[in-house]
């Protein structure tokens, strides 16, 4: 059962009595790490990994409550994940502390059963939420990382207690690689924006964000947001636009259906620089995958002339094509109301809620990776081994 419990996140370490020792893997899936100068916002360390439990911050909620969920499970964690408890890149966090758990349920219990039973809940992580592509990618590593040692260990006689071991090291190392990669790709993206450049964002890029900020920061300019709330769930009103907040950016909240307005030249707002969102996947042929609401301000953006920057670390090479992405569709009904209230006419019975929708490359102006800026068009180049690292000033074209 998964349960609720109110409090405040943690304190994390990593240095003790002056001395540095290599953090926990609850520290690492936490978070717990340097900002950069500027504070440290509380949805930045939303998973907290417990001896018997994982909490995860209800973003539902938040942040007019702080409100952490419980679960005793990987299964409950996956659960609590398709709820939308969690969403954006904190399901990775997550799904990578339901295979801790898991594994350290498997106690006393032959190392097949228990690694059985850790893949099981890894198929639960994945199919909570199969859009967002990495949480997949994380799961996966884990325990492909895990197949690998075994074999390699397979004379030793392996047990329960060296999954544990194996599990704890993989996951702290995929939270470690992919705020890493954050990081990396939040640079790049920081690389395009002038000084003083007023950015529109739909919903909320989680660890993007707060890494674009920290990354503008660094680069010593400063941007001013406009923030769209992001209906049903209202995500850019109550997580992007209070995290800015919290990290002291300048931040004007407006409808969804203001967005195009807002892009216009003839918004009183001022001029739009830049449209930046992340995106939960973006297919080889380079579709995106966002938030539904992100085409319709993509399609403004580029009957303005505004560039349109997606930031997501990688394509997905599983996904050749759009075709190829299964897109989750939500209940209707949660268009009706609004954080629990009736919105809707008591008449109305019927609504339609697709949860992302797909922005074709031609309106994408470039797709930024933890290794540069791609053009759409050109972003399966990612992956081609001598490319290195890519310039934030052009980007990498379909031919070079």
């Amino acid at each position: 059962m998964v349960e609720s419990a109110h409090g405040a996140a943690g304190e994390g370490a990593g240095k003790v009595a002056g001395w540095f020792r290599w953090p926990s893997v609850e520290e690492l899936i936490e978070g717990r790490v340097a900002g950069g100068g500027l504070p440290s916002p509380l949805l930045e360390h939303s998973v907290r990994l417990e001896a018997d439990a994982v909490l995860i911050l209800d973003r539902r909620v938040f942040p007019h409550e702080v409100t952490w969920v419980t679960a005793r499970s990987g299964a409950e964690v996956a659960d609590a994940m398709r709820q939308m408890v969690t969403q954006s890149t904190g399901p990775i966090f997550a799904a990578l502390a339901g295979l801790v758990l898991t594994a350290r349920q498997q106690a006393g219990r032959p190392v097949a059963e228990a690694l059985a039973a850790v893949r099981e809940t890894g198929a639960l992580l994945i199919g909570a939420r199969p859009t967002n592509n990495s949480v997949g990618d994380a799961v996966r590593s884990v325990l492909s990382t895990i197949d690998i040692a075994m074999e390699a260990d397979a004379p030793g006689s392996p047990d329960a207690a060296w999954l544990v071991e194996r599990v704890e090291q993989q996951a702290g190392g995929q939270a470690q690689y992919f705020r890493a990669r954050c990081r990396s790709l939040a640079r790049h993206a920081a690389g395009l924006l002038q000084d003083g450049a007023r950015v529109l964002t739909h919903c909320w890029m989680d660890t993007y964000l707060i890494e674009l900020v920290r990354a503008v920061h660094a680069q010593g300019k400063r941007l001013r947001y406009v923030v769209t709330e992001t209906r049903p769930y209202l995500q850019g009103a109550r997580l992007t636009a209070h995290t800015l907040a919290e990290l002291g950016q300048d931040v004007t909240l407006i409808t969804d259906g203001m967005a195009a307005a807002v892009l216009s030249p003839f918004s009183a707002l001022g001029p739009v620089d830049a449209l930046v969102t992340a995106a939960d996947r973006v297919s080889m042929d380079g579709h995106v995958f966002n938030k539904v609401g992100t085409l319709g301000a993509a399609v403004a953006a580029h009957a303005f002339g505004v560039p349109f920057y997606v930031l997501i670390q990688a394509p997905d090479p599983l996904s050749p094509t759009a075709s190829d992405v299964v897109v989750e569709r939500r209940d209707g009904a949660q268009v009706l109301s609004v954080q629990g209230v009736r919105t809707a006419s008591p008449l109305v019975a019927q609504a339609y809620y697709p949860a992302f929708d797909v922005t074709p490359p031609q309106f994408v102006t470039r797709i930024v990776t933890d290794r540069g800026p791609f053009e759409a068009a050109g972003v399966s180049r990612y992956f081609d081994a001598d490319l290195g690292e890519v310039s934030s000033a052009g980007g990498v074209g379909a031919g070079g």
